[in-house]
């Protein structure tokens, strides 16, 4: 054979080693998207109730500190009805019982 058909019979082999490598990384490629995808599904299973646990951990703990928060808001409210009225007989003596049937804004 001659020096063109060596160089024709090489560059055919050549061609067909990188038609098998391309196929050979279409193929790698085809299964690393299809792991790359049941991994992104796990991880987004995985985030999603852990989500939702800690939505639930959360809400529970935002009600318990609503209810504290209320609790301690009407015994204030009562404490400080109680201070009033007690100042307000302090201040006023019995004329507070005499005026107690009135309002603000007139008489009976």
């Amino acid at each position: 054979m001659g020096r063109l058909a060596d160089d024709m019979t090489r560059l055919v082999g050549e061609i067909h080693a990188a038609r098998d490598g391309r196929g050979r990384l279409m193929g790698d490629l085809k299964l690393a998207t299809v792991e790359m995808k049941q991994a992104v599904a796990r991880m987004q299973t995985t985030v999603r109730s852990a989500h939702a646990g800690m939505a639930r951990r959360q809400q529970g703990m935002l009600r318990d500190f609503v209810s504290d928060l209320r609790a301690t808001v009407t015994g204030g409210r009562k404490e400080f009805a109680a201070e009033l009225a007690g100042a307000r007989r302090a201040w006023f003596g019995t004329m507070t019982a005499a005026m107690s049937g009135r309002t603000r804004r007139g008489g009976k």
